[in-house]
């Protein structure tokens, strides 16, 4: 009996134990190789603190099923060691826990330590604290700095080796990296940039993780480091030996917003042509970055003048929704891509010219294996080829993939995933259950100083080298007495107040009186302000309150970068010499005070006895904080707060910060925006632009495990005026979901093998709503033939409307419940 009880507790323990093995990772000139196997393997970068981890299953999740074997995420030093020699895994920076719900959903990890990391994050990623050690040098042969990069490194590996995190340990990740896009810049560091990069590449085999490592922009890597590509495109790319695999470590799915710019998005046509085309010319690892951007939370954007949103028009939004037809393009592409594996890793392909513009490449082996792109690179007219005997219509700008060498089931060009419709919805929608903000205070925040931390230095200071940005704000005081008899006292005098800043806002009072602002822009932080200004008897004092938008976080000796007023002037007739400079470094003493009076008193966790709420509610006024509550809006729907009506600040709910706003900094409208981007040809950043002439940023996210039911706090500390009473709480909703079907449909891709292909499988089609409280209350078909299927239990009270035209399409309206 006691031996049948212990198999039975056995029995049990294997039903429930999630058991790992060791792998071994090692490569070859054609490709990873994972337990011995070569492997063609997709993957797309989630960077965990830009999302909330009760997000990360449902993210994991959805990259799975859009047709992921890798998730990749950049360590960000700054976020888990803010003081030196205190580390941070917790909340968001749960590094070890993000890697094990990826390998939990059996999926791997490619780890890139950096510890320099671009990515658009604060200071790349370094802490600040390491800019001010003795002697320091970032990024080059710089004995402080080398050890400090070894010290981070070596306790990121000692803390995952510690969970047993790596694939030697049974582990998901399978790559580290280390270093980032160091050949972009490595000529401005002169000699010492090699053997600083040959150290770094010593140094992290030194960590002896049992994976392949990789130095991403790299063509002088040294061995066994493999250099890999990022960019746009990257089909073109080589590695520096034929012993080396092919990787393309971001192929960017969009590109970032600047506060001021119009938005880029890039269309899913020609993200899919650039991954058929890396993987049509020997390439086995491509990379999406972002495949979810996320929300720059806090003070993390870097930049400067990144926006919060970091959305990246990645194939799963900032809000964990899925975007389509991207996603579902993408995954299509993805089961082709595996379809093709087996002839792909067993060979190299041998392209070949079948007309102009037109290539073939062709992976075939002496045991029947064969998989065929054909790539149409004329980015304006549509061909047809001969192939083997067959014939195929190419559109322009595209790649057909052909997993048995016969049959084309994908085509770049050809979108047959479903495309949705996203709106944000005005709270109180649903049931009567009320969102409104409600019970406004305030607090107005004192001009100039107003704590007794305040600083007196000689000239004007550089602004991070004293903030350690530890607050985007400094404020510079400098004060003067005028006899009544002063020459800048007479009328006609015409006194102009002159500042010269080096970014990235400022607001400039005299006698507590706001005279003037400006802002720089990303093309360039440095800026400069002239106004008019009046003066009275006795004393009289110039408060200049510089910002920082975040800071800089790529470029040579970007660290050096510095922020803060670096020019102040009088200008006037009544000067002997027309000007008085306000910069003498010997002569004019400034006071200093880093932050302002509501950091002191925390008011951004709501519970600071400061705020009033009598007599009226300011409105449009400088420098002034608010709180409000609200009750979270009912539903799983994403939440976000729209700040029409607002200028420029910083919000917090429930004492975390949701990030920077500035919904007053306006696109362009005569930027070149379009609603409809052609997909064929070249694509840069530059390229399809939405949002002219509108907030770059109106709606800023606040994830769902932020919020109580009721009784949530949001404070804002407005800067430069606004009106909170527009301030609204939206959610994110899918309200349409429509598709287009060609007749020439791809088969299904979900056979085994590619000698299924011959089969004939009539064109399909899958609708589902995105959330499990969604049905379908409608479908509308617009068909030549006789649409077929079937409608799931919940959905079977779905009104059917058949309209008889050339063309298919779908549309499906959602009724929430």
């Amino acid at each position: 009996m006691e031996s049948r009880t212990s198999m039975l507790v056995f029995l049990l323990l294997v039903a429930t134990t999630s058991f790992c093995f060791a792998v071994n990772v090692t490569y070859d000139g054609r490709a990873l190789v994972i337990d011995g196997k070569r492997r063609v393997l997709v993957s797309g970068s989630i960077h965990y603190p830009r999302s909330s981890p009760e997000m990360w299953p449902d993210l994991i999740k959805k990259s799975k099923e859009g047709g992921l074997d890798i998730i990749e995420t950049y360590v960000f030093w700054n976020l888990h060691e803010r003081e030196r020699g205190t580390y941070d895994f917790s909340g968001s920076a749960n590094l070890p826990k993000f890697i094990k719900l990826v390998g939990e959903a059996g999926m791997y990890v490619h780890l890139r330590i950096g510890p320099y990391v671009c990515a658009e994050w604060n200071y790349g990623g370094f802490p600040l604290w390491l800019h001010a050690r003795p002697a320091m040098e970032f990024r080059t042969d710089n004995e402080q700095f080398k050890a400090e990069v070894e010290r981070f490194v070596a306790k990121i590996v000692q803390t995952l080796n510690g969970h047993k995190l790596f694939a030697s340990q049974g582990g998901p990740i399978i790559l580290a990296q280390i270093e980032n896009e160091y050949g972009n810049v490595e000529k401005d560091y002169g000699p010492r940039a090699k053997t600083y990069i040959d150290w770094a590449a010593k140094m992290a085999t030194s960590m002896d993780v049992k994976v392949p490592w990789v130095m991403c922009q790299q063509n002088n890597a040294p061995d066994p480091m493999i250099n890999t590509c990022n960019g746009f495109y990257c089909d073109e790319f080589t590695p520096n030996t034929n012993k080396k695999p092919k990787i393309f470590t971001e192929l960017w799915s969009g590109w970032f917003s600047s506060w001021g710019d119009p938005v880029p998005y890039r269309p899913a046509e020609d993200v899919a042509f650039s991954a058929a085309r890396f993987y049509q010319l020997n390439g086995t690892l491509v990379n999406y970055y972002m495949y979810h951007g996320g929300t720059n939370f806090g003070h993390t954007s870097g930049g400067p003048f990144i926006t919060t949103s970091y959305d990246y028009d990645a194939p799963i939004d900032e809000y964990g929704l899925l975007r389509q037809p991207k996603w579902g393009h993408l995954k299509d592409l993805h089961k082709a891509i595996k379809l093709s594996e087996a002839a792909m890793v067993a060979t190299f392909g041998k392209t070949t010219s079948i007309g102009k513009n037109l290539e073939a490449t062709v992976y075939e082996t002496g045991s029947g294996l064969c998989a065929a792109f054909l790539a149409n690179l004329d980015n304006q007219s549509d061909a047809t080829v001969k192939f083997r005997g067959n014939s195929y219509d190419l559109p322009a700008w595209s790649v057909s993939i052909l997993p048995d060498c016969k049959n084309v089931v994908y085509n770049t060009a050809k979108v047959n995933s479903i495309m949705t419709t996203t709106n944000f919805i005005r709270q109180p929608s649903i049931n009567g259950t009320t969102a409104t903000l409600s019970n406004w205070s305030w607090f107005k925040e004192p001009v100039g100083l107003s704590r007794n931390t305040s600083f007196m230095l000689y000239g004007l200071a550089e602004q991070i080298n004293n903030t350690a940005d530890r607050s985007d704000y400094l404020w510079y005081s400098y004060s003067t007495h005028l006899a009544p008899n002063d020459p800048m006292l007479k009328v006609g005098s015409h006194v102009k107040l002159h500042v010269d800043s080096r970014g990235h806002a400022l607001y400039a009072f005299v006698n507590g009186k706001l005279v003037g602002s400006g802002k720089g822009r990303v093309s360039s932080n440095n800026f400069s302000i002239e106004v008019p200004v009046t003066f009275q008897p006795g004393n009289n004092t110039i408060d200049l309150l510089s910002m920082t938008v975040g800071l800089k976080n790529y470029g040579a000796f970007f660290d050096t970068a510095g922020a803060g007023i670096n020019g102040a002037f009088l200008k006037s007739l009544a000067l002997a010499n027309g000007t008085k400079d306000l910069n003498n470094n010997f002569l004019q003493e400034w006071n200093y005070q880093i932050g302002v009076k509501g950091d002191e008193e925390d008011l951004s966790s709501g519970s600071s006895n400061l705020w009033v709420s009598k007599p009226v509610l300011p409105k449009n006024t400088v420098l002034t904080w608010y709180k409000t509550t609200f009750s979270a809006p009912p539903g799983n729907s994403p939440v976000a707060i729209d700040f029409t009506g607002m200028g420029k600040g910083e919000a917090w709910v429930n004492g975390d910060s949701i990030g920077r706003y500035w919904t007053s900094n306006v696109a362009d409208s005569n930027a070149s925006c379009v609603n409809s981007c052609d997909y064929r040809g070249q694509f840069g950043q530059g390229k399809c632009l939405k949002n002219c002439g509108k907030p770059t940023q109106q709606y800023y996210h606040v994830p769902h495990s932020w919020l109580d039911p009721t009784g949530n706090d949001l404070v804002v500390l407005e800067e430069i005026g606004g009106d909170p009473t527009k301030i609204s709480i939206v959610t994110r909703e899918i309200e349409r979901i429509c598709s287009v079907v060609s007749e020439t449909h791809p088969l299904p891709l979900d056979m085994p093998t590619a000698n299924h292909l011959t089969r004939k499988i009539k064109p399909t089609l899958t609708l589902e709503c995105p959330s499990p409280k969604q049905v379908i209350s409608e479908i509308h078909f617009v068909d030549f033939g006789t649409p077929l299927g079937t409608l799931a239990q919940e959905n079977q009270d779905a009104v059917l409307k058949f309209q008889w035209r050339i063309w298919v399409t779908l549309v499906q309206m959602l009724q929430r419940v």
